[in-house]
């Protein structure tokens, strides 16, 4: 859904510590992301402890939420309904959206440069769920 993709070994800095690194860049900024360890986005998993169980996340909002700006977010929002994603806030004001993942983390998604003229079918569309 977001076009990222892993940029680098997930073990790498990783030697005693009880927690997995997933490294994630956009397939354009790789080897930028390899060479300066930037722009890329940065993911944790900690592992449970030998004698518990993994902790249960249980809405995906325990962090808060990811966000990104796109290019033009009626043809984002359009690209990602296409694809079975519901559109949770529509962008009704050209601006902004919000979708989950398939784990159910909150996506922001926001316009580039400012906002686009308000249009349909977007201005006319309701909230769906939380975001």
């Amino acid at each position: 859904m977001s076009g990222l993709r892993p940029d680098r070994d997930p073990s790498d800095g990783v030697q005693a510590g009880r927690f997995t690194l997933v490294y994630l860049a956009a397939k354009l900024d790789e080897d930028h992301a390899n060479a300066f360890k930037a722009p890329e986005l940065e993911l944790t998993w900690n592992w449970p402890d030998a004698d518990s169980k993994a902790e249960v996340y249980t809405s995906g909002r325990n962090f808060g939420h990811v966000a990104y700006e796109v290019d033009d977010i009626y043809a984002a929002c359009q690209h990602l309904a296409d694809m079975g994603v519901v559109i949770n806030r529509p962008p009704r004001d050209g601006h902004m959206a919000f979708v989950r993942s398939p784990d159910g983390i909150s996506v922001e998604l926001l316009q580039k440069n400012g906002s686009l003229a308000p249009a349909e079918p977007w201005v006319s569309m309701a909230n769906t769920g939380s975001w």
